[in-house]
């Protein structure tokens, strides 16, 4: 399919940045694009609205004709990227989208859409009340308690779920800065990562890549989510297949990590709603900054990292969980001859 062939139906004006959450709109017939909205939203890009990344990608694609995409914004560039892992994540949808109307258009984001929302509500109505029990101290209670349906004296409101999500460079012991957090006079934006994301909840200033999304909370919330609630103890009991069984996913994703993230820093917070526009939680912005952090090439040794060490985390079996080869098993011999063998062979040819 070409560029050309894309753009022949294509509605008249490209909206604002489909990589923000807009007004919510029922999408009521059932079609298996909202099957995949739930995976695509968990795992490729979360917060986005869907009717206007769809216009958007058509209309681009005629414009990407004339221009090379680094001409593009980099939130351009980011929103084409997330445009062509949709298509290619669902065979026959350009097709689909380059024969509809400007309304199938819009029908097709709506439902894809549909199913995004419906998995983060879910996956939001059920960690709330999971997670208070991975908080909870080994064999204790949480003091004063935390209502499993109630989220209003969570947040800086409590002690337990107050140091969780205490900024990272901060001291949550201050007295001072305790208090500023709770009473709102000193304001967390998104971009001011919490601890909990960090292994053990320690923070090094001096490499702040150091544990970074390798928090025992959030391998427990990604098992919760793609596995299977009973995995997090490591004894699947669960009779269905897992979210990531049923669309054959075998490793994680750069954004399922900033879902994840984003998901379980609502579930310990004092909001009730999810919220695009609740400043308190602030998180889109949150979504946005660890997905920055992520996709910047620059570290993308750091990132591989993490993801390897992620998978063997979550799909132990699968070949992403690359580990290295035992120094003296036979594999490494054998590796090890093929080397030899090949670089005596380019001596012989170079000096010949």
């Amino acid at each position: 399919m070409t560029a050309e062939d894309a753009a022949s139906s294509l509605p008249s004006k490209r909206g604002s940045s489909a990589l923000q959450l807009g007004p919510r709109k029922k999408a009521s017939t059932s079609d298996p694009l909202v099957s995949h909205g739930r995976h695509f939203g968990r795992t490729v890009f979360a917060l986005c609205n869907y009717p206007s990344l769809l216009t958007n990608g058509i209309l681009r694609l005629e414009q990407l004709e004339d221009i090379p995409l680094e001409d593009l914004s980099a939130e351009e560039r980011r929103e084409h990227r997330v445009f062509e892992q949709l298509l290619d994540s669902y065979p026959g949808l350009l097709e689909r989208l380059k024969d509809g109307s400007e309304e199938e258009i819009l029908h097709v984001g709506e439902l894809i859409g549909k199913g995004a929302a419906g998995a983060r509500g879910d996956d939001t109505k059920t960690l709330k009340s999971a997670v208070l029990d991975w908080i909870s101290p080994r064999g204790e209670a949480i003091q004063p308690p935390l209502h499993r349906n109630s989220k209003i004296d969570r947040g800086f409101n409590h002690e337990l779920t107050g140091s969780l999500l205490c900024p990272a460079g901060l001291d949550w012991n201050d007295p001072r800065i305790k208090e500023n957090l709770r009473s709102g006079e000193m304001l967390v934006c998104g971009d001011q990562w919490p601890i909990f994301v960090y292994a053990n909840h320690a923070y090094d200033s001096e490499d702040p890549w150091c544990g970074l999304l390798r928090s025992r909370l959030l391998v427990y919330a990604y098992k919760h989510v793609f596995t299977s609630p009973s995995s997090v103890d490591r004894e699947p009991k669960a009779t269905r297949s897992g979210n990531a069984r049923l669309h054959g996913m075998n490793s994680v994703t750069i954004a399922s990590l900033a879902y994840i993230a984003t998901q379980v820093r609502f579930a310990l917070s004092s909001s009730s709603v999810f919220s695009r526009t609740d400043t308190t939680t602030d998180s889109e912005t949150f979504y946005h900054s660890l997905l920055d952090l992520l996709e910047d090439p620059e570290e993308c040794k750091e990132v591989d990292e993490l993801l390897t060490w992620w998978n063997r985390q979550v799909f132990p079996a699968s070949s992403a969980a690359k580990r290295a080869i035992s120094a003296n098993s036979a594999l490494s011999k054998i590796r090890q001859r093929r080397i030899a063998l090949k670089q005596a062979t380019n001596t012989n040819v170079a000096s010949s």
